[in-house]
């Protein structure tokens, strides 16, 4: 069927896959055995590792978002400080012994390797006067954006604001041509001044030169890259953002928050069209929230969503310009449902989604599983991957700390044959659609993934014996517990953030300040 015609179509054209306990993959390949499930090996490791490893790591140099751009020739990272942190992939030769490259030539293709290119300040911390509100600098999301030319251009956002940035690569003047090249740090960024707003920087004509220099702020931010902030996308958000996603026709984007979706175009910071409005009359009314939003990567008019309460809608821009109802609603029905109660509503929120197998599935996370569903199936996921079942008994501990509210992100492989997620204790897990096993590989994020490191239990505060461990906050009944046993993996240390490489196997997840990159 011509693409046309699917999108005219919408999703219905779609066939139902196999399930992965099927006895051969949808291309009529015998399904692996555990035996032949690809084996994670570790290839480098970026970030701060002895400060880290002294107990010194600073909150704000903690990595909060990653992505890789569609070619996979750089890596992109925001941190809790508001910068942005840009990887290029070395040359394959570049500083390799003769010795290792006849190896590697033996061997089969190097896995890809990345180094330190630029950092720039994408955020500051800002004050909200009008409702006497502090908004950080933490980089919620980061998207790369289509690239016309040479120069990278990418989308970061906070809690309010997006930001449009565009990184050129420029050659380091010689000695002596012309005025010498301000100094710049490879290891960190030179603070750069904001412009407010692209109206802010227009200057009238007749200006002085001094003025004229002031229209667009530039600054040398690595050795051979300037960062530039070309659009600012602000003054359309009541509530927090949550996430960003580039739409495929190159020329616009959405931004979500708890209640709205906002549709962008590149060019235009002035207005934005609300395609998803959630806010009830009254507020007491309201049921759920949106957790997630993003693009479909093929259709530029299907948009995906989900919600606080566990469902996935997808809808289409075509039909209607407000997208409040949606096309179609997935929701996990199952075939033994449990019981509902306070702790599974709030573990049932959708933290990521991620169109897989161009488009033709879709990924969800939520706190205690990884779905995998097929999009012409919206009454239950094709495969259902546990992360955290271990977790269940505990969720009145993990409410009290707040854990139960941890987000954690997905990444699969260009084909849909793999999926990632991360967990705690430092670890996360690989899984593949093909196998009939569907706890997945639990890998760690050091030199050593397959090693077997003993961490030690997030004991139960003693204030929490005063009181019976069994009732929420709220006074709901929730699962019972004698408050003697301790949770049985390190809450303090988790993988939130995964990003898995465009064209090959390689997964790279972010752990504390430090980026863990594995290959098969």
């Amino acid at each position: 069927m011509s693409g046309a015609g699917r999108r005219r179509r919408g999703t219905s054209s779609i066939a139902p896959s196999p399930s992965p306990t099927s006895s051969s993959s949808s291309s009529g390949r015998p399904e692996p055995r555990p035996s032949q499930l690809p084996q994670w090996k570790f290839s480098q490791v970026l970030g701060d590792l002895p400060h880290a490893a002294a107990g010194g790591r600073r909150d704000a140099d903690e990595i909060s978002a990653i992505e890789f751009d569609g070619r996979g020739e750089y890596l992109a990272a925001g941190d809790h400080a508001g910068r942005v942190i840009l990887f290029r992939r070395a040359g394959e030769d570049a500083a390799r012994p003769r010795a290792e490259l006849e190896r590697t030539d033996r061997a089969g293709a190097p896995p890809p390797r990345y180094s330190f290119a630029t950092e720039f300040q994408s955020h500051e911390s800002e004050f909200d006067v009008l409702h006497s509100l502090e908004i950080g600098e933490k980089i919620k999301r980061v998207r790369w954006c289509a690239r016309p030319n040479r120069s990278l251009c990418m989308l970061a956002t906070n809690d309010r604001t997006v930001k449009l940035w565009k990184v050129s690569e420029h050659k380091a003047p010689k000695e002596g041509d012309g005025e010498p090249r301000r100094r710049a740090s490879t290891a960190a960024s030179l603070p750069l001044q904001e412009p407010r707003s692209e109206r802010a920087t227009t200057k009238p004509r007749g200006s002085s030169a001094d003025s004229a220099d002031q229209i667009e702020k530039v600054g040398d931010v690595g050795d051979g890259y300037s960062a530039k902030c070309r659009r600012v996308f602000d003054r359309a958000h009541e509530f927090n953002v949550n996430s960003i996603s580039n739409n495929c026709d190159g020329e616009t984007f959405v931004s979500a928050d708890d209640l709205r979706i906002n549709l962008w175009h590149l060019e235009v910071t002035s207005q934005c069209f609300n395609i998803v409005d959630l806010k009830p009359a009254d507020m007491g009314d309201l049921v759920e929230v949106i957790a997630t939003a993003e693009f479909h990567p093929s259709s530029c008019s299907l948009l995906a969503y989900g919600s606080s309460g566990g469902l996935v809608r997808l809808v289409d821009l075509r039909r209607s310009a407000l997208c409040d109802q949606s096309a179609r609603t997935f929701r996990d029905r199952g075939s033994r449902p449990q019981p509902s109660t306070f702790f599974t509503e709030i573990i049932s929120c959708i933290t990521d989604l991620k169109f897989t197998g161009e488009g033709r599935y879709l990924l969800t996370r939520d706190y205690m599983n990884l779905k995998l569903w097929d999009m012409s199936v919206e009454t239950s996921p094709v495969a259902t991957y546990k992360v955290h079942e271990f977790l269940r008994p505990k969720l009145s501990e993990l409410y009290a700390e707040d854990y139960i509210f941890d987000r954690f992100s997905c990444c699969a492989s260009k084909d849909g044959s793999y999926f990632a997620t991360g967990s705690y204790s430092n670890t996360f897990k690989v899984f593949t659609r093909t196998a009939s096993q569907t706890t997945g590989t639990t890998l760690e994020a050091s030199a050593n993934p397959y090693r077997v490191q003993s961490h030690t239990s997030a004991k139960i505060p003693a204030l929490l014996s005063n009181f019976s461990l069994g009732v929420s906050r709220k006074g709901q009944d929730g699962p019972r517990s004698d408050g003697k046993e301790e949770i049985p993996c390190n809450m303090a240390s988790r993988v939130t953030h995964l990003a898995w490489h465009p064209t090959e196997n390689f997964i790279v997840c972010a752990a504390n300040n430090s980026l863990y990159m594995y290959h098969t």
